[in-house]
């Protein structure tokens, strides 16, 4: 039995508070660990008065994490500081992706900041130097880019771009996938926390569950839904204009599987005249410790790429880069501004990215740490009844609890467990799938072995404490 796919037995039950009817409820993206505002008693005083200040000004849309909210002052490469001095160690945050507040990125962007940031309506030698950079990282056939502030604008401009290319107005996207916060990109989100009525142009599959699907079967099964789904859309008669995947499926329960499986499904779209457009706000840029890219783990070329601010570490940017074909219509009658996106601030922390993955080879370091993590992960599974499934590619791992007797029910409540225990044992995880039964653990990428170690340490002797 592989570390993919670990069948093992149910951990206890939570004190959190997750209510049973939700138990294996599908759960929206926002209410993933997320602190009950109303529940502010017995916090620090001080972190309450924070909570109180946050509920008064942002009203009812906010959201935190953990069952005792942390009060952060300051980051540093792997680990957040809180206001009281604790140190945590972060293994949740992808955002910063080559570290908090890294020094390289730090000094360049003061350096641009001191000498220009505008718009993007002038010439910047240092933007066109970065583009051709990034491209080259890209399959040769991917060789356009248009610059944006977020991966929501990246997944919203592609679809506008989609649409442009093949004159259709059908998405296919995974019945939890998440891409971001536009109108548009809501719409093809079902994570969402959105209850507006979703377009009818809108089709879900089921993800790719490696967990529950013999793994020589993921791919066909992926395939035959996808053009089940082709099908409905012609009985409808609309129009195919693209599949949108995280090839990672992070929000669906992270499902890497093996490299390739995806193809059969991709061919499908393609022959019915959609592209593909891979989402890789979370599987790029070394995330997967194997490619640059998560879609090239398939063997796969995109039509078109969407990115967000994990390409400047956290500073706003993000793009699209797509086939020359597929980005010309749109560039002809449509076309697209974006005052700041691209400006030479962000383009500077976007370079000093690249250079920190490239000069501190970070896709050799995150392939061996995310091999050890799996790894140690996967030997706290066979001592931990709770622990049913494990799987990872490079720094994106998950940990999945559900009950043994049936073997596919999830456990959400041992999940949220153990997240709000291990941030009270200072470090920093989430939840994703639809039940939250799934720890979802995806560290800056400096992050070591030795890193990985505490994480398992903590974690092998947690789950001892709440065996029955």
């Amino acid at each position: 039995m592989t570390a993919d796919c670990f069948r093992l037995g149910q951990g206890p039950k939570s004190a959190y508070g997750i209510a049973p009817e939700i138990m294996t409820a599908k759960r929206k993206i926002l209410e993933l660990n997320a602190f009950d505002m109303d529940a502010a008693d017995g916090l620090d005083p001080g972190v309450a008065a924070l909570v109180a200040r946050r509920k008064r000004v942002f009203g009812p849309a906010s959201m935190l994490f953990y069952a005792r909210p942390l009060n952060l002052v300051r980051g540093e490469d792997v680990w957040l500081i809180g206001a009281d001095g604790t140190r945590y160690l972060d293994a949740y945050n992808n955002v910063a992706s080559v570290g908090h507040c890294h020094p390289r990125v730090v000094a360049a962007v003061s350096r641009q900041m001191a000498t220009l940031n505008t718009h993007t309506r002038y010439l910047s030698e240092i933007v066109y130097t970065y583009a051709e950079r990034l491209l080259a990282t890209f399959p040769r056939e991917v060789s356009n880019i248009v610059f944006t502030c977020t991966g929501s604008e990246s997944v919203d401009l592609s679809l506008r771009i989609a649409r442009a290319a093949t004159g259709g107005t059908g998405f296919i996207v995974t019945s939890n996938a998440y891409h971001g916060n536009t109108l548009a990109v809501n719409d093809i989100s079902p994570a969402s926390a959105s209850t507006e009525p979703r377009s009818p142009n809108v089709f879900i599959v089921p993800a790719p569950d490696t967990y529950r699907t013999a793994s020589k079967d993921v791919g066909p099964t992926f395939a035959a839904d996808v053009k089940k789904a082709i099908a409905a859309m012609k009985r409808k008669k609309i129009r195919l204009a693209g599949l949108v995947a995280d090839s990672l499926f992070s929000s669906d329960g992270i499902y890497p599987g093996k490299p390739g499986f995806m193809a059969e499904a991709i061919a499908h779209v393609r022959k019915a005249g959609g592209l593909f457009i891979a989402d890789e706000v979370q599987p790029g840029f070394a995330r997967t410790g194997e490619t640059m890219w998560g879609f090239a783990r398939h063997g796969l070329v995109p039509d078109m790429v969407a990115m967000g601010k994990p390409m400047g570490n956290g500073v706003p940017i993000g793009a699209v880069v797509g086939r020359e074909e597929v980005m010309a219509t749109f560039g002809r009658d449509i076309r697209y501004f974006n005052t700041f996106g691209g400006n030479p601030v962000s383009i500077a922390a976007a370079t000093a990215v690249l250079d920190v993955i490239e000069s501190d080879q970070l896709l050799d370091s995150v392939s061996r740490t995310g091999q050890a993590l799996i790894e140690g992960l996967g030997e706290l599974a066979k001592r931990h009844s709770g622990i049913s499934g494990v799987r990872g590619c490079g720094l994106f791992t998950a940990v999945e609890f559900v009950d043994p007797e049936d073997g596919t029910t999830p456990d959400a409540a041992t999940a949220t467990q153990v997240v709000n225990e291990l941030r009270d044992r200072r470090i920093l995880i989430s939840a994703s799938g639809p039940a939250e039964n799934v720890l979802k653990i995806r560290p800056p990428l400096p992050f070591t072995a030795e890193h990985a170690t505490r994480l398992l340490s903590e974690l092998d002797d947690l789950l001892a404490r709440l065996a029955p």
